[in-house]
């Protein structure tokens, strides 16, 4: 088939698309002054569909563009919201609810094709060499750029002990490398605590699972028996978890001012604030985030700086903040849309915008293990041994803060 045909078919395809998601989503004639210029599209779209339905060469399954199309059209509003057939559909929910095994990887769609945001330390995909920022070219033979992200989300979850098979493009590598996961129960690990040099406490957080502020208030407070003066809190490559508990974490540090706030179209606005009562610590603070820094995390990131509660130190984090709704379609398909989104204490869309340092320091690039690679790695040439030059940063700031 030509590319005109395909650009006709596609085009044919949106407007279905556009036709079954209008009427899927019940528009009422009461607002039509509003929806004025979309109706009038919708019978641009119309009037089209039926020349070629009519006219073209041969009859176009419309059956197949209409589903890639409703995936497109979905896929174009954020790279949370997602199209599911039927089909799909019936997988999704099945794996909401019966707890399979996973790969121990936050996966997201920012351009195109599915891409890893972080790694569980000791979950499958580190244990198979996955880094943050690898692009999943496919899972199992298929290309992730033809995927809605809940269908990736399919794909990477299954049972305990099954593998799964990717196709990862990765810096400096000419062909994408294929890598097998053995899909396990990820475990989070605990967050973690230590003494450093000028009594300064570090504590590393994972995921913002249920129960984590606790968690991190526990360590605080360790520390400051320990006798810290000043903390580092280390969120890099933490993008997994609930929101609530990047609420309760920045808490933790805040005893007054907004933490973040919640809003959609047609959501209920909801603002969160700081509670005296829950803060456990008042001493100087550095946030650590890099790109793998996302959802929670960037809500705790967000609220120490617009509250100049501390300094945040490392690379703009990923931009991922928000809340989604299913909605059922008659033929048994369903759309995942985001209907809200978290707003930073100035007002930012943490989903659009991210969080921004107010100190940047660059991070050395993981590009993984290299096939090509024939100089075999030192401890001094191995990047897990290459000094943190952002933790030494964060070091020297607060060793410049009073206590």
């Amino acid at each position: 088939m030509s590319k005109r045909v395909k650009a006709i078919i596609f085009s044919a395809s949106l407007l279905v698309a556009a036709f079954a998601v209008m009427g899927g989503l019940n528009v009422r004639a009461a607002g039509i002054n509003k929806n004025e210029g979309a109706y009038r599209q919708i019978g641009v779209y119309s009037e089209v569909l039926s020349r070629i339905r009519s006219e073209y060469v041969e009859e176009p399954n419309l059956g197949l563009v209409t589903n890639g199309a409703l995936h497109g059209l979905l896929e174009s509003l954020d790279p949370d919201s997602s199209y599911l057939n039927a089909e799909e559909y019936k997988v999704y929910k099945a794996h909401k609810s019966d707890g399979k095994g996973d790969i121990g990887a936050t996966v997201s769609k920012p351009f195109g094709y599915a891409a890893v945001i972080s790694v569980i330390p000791g979950g499958p995909a580190d244990k198979a060499q996955i880094h943050n920022g690898d692009i999943i070219e496919a899972i199992d033979g298929k290309s992730t750029r033809e995927m809605s992200l809940a269908e990736v989300h399919n794909l990477v979850t299954g049972e305990p002990g099954s593998n799964v098979n990717f196709s990862l493009v990765r810096a400096r590598r000419a062909e994408p490398q294929k890598v097998t996961v053995t899909r396990a129960v990820v475990s989070v690990p605990a967050s973690s605590e230590k003494m450093m040099e000028a009594n300064v406490g570090y504590i590393k957080v994972f995921a913002f699972n249920k129960g984590k502020a606790q968690e991190i208030a526990s360590r605080i407070r360790s520390l400051e028996h320990a006798g810290a003066k000043k903390l580092i809190l280390d969120l890099r490559n933490v993008s997994s978890g609930e929101p609530q508990e990047g609420i309760s974490t920045a808490n933790l540090f805040l005893s007054r001012g907004a933490i973040a706030s919640l809003s959609g179209q047609k959501y209920k606005r909801e603002d969160f604030s700081a509670d005296a009562q829950k803060a456990v610590t008042s001493l100087p603070l550095v946030v650590l985030v890099n790109r793998g820094t996302a959802g929670p995390a960037e809500i705790v990131a967000a609220a120490i700086l617009d509250n100049t509660r501390g300094d945040v130190l490392g690379e703009k984090t990923f931009g991922e903040g928000s809340v989604q709704k299913v909605i059922e379609m008659p033929d048994g398909a369903a759309l995942i849309l985001s209907v809200a989104k978290y707003h930073s204490p100035s007002g930012k869309s943490i989903q659009d915008d991210a969080v921004t340092p107010n100190i940047t320091v660059a991070q050395e690039p993981d590009f993984g293990i290299d096939e090509e690679e024939t100089t075999p790695q030192t401890p001094e040439t191995n990047p897990q041994n290459a000094p943190d030059e952002q933790l030494r940063r964060a070091i020297e700031v607060l060793k410049n803060r009073p206590s």
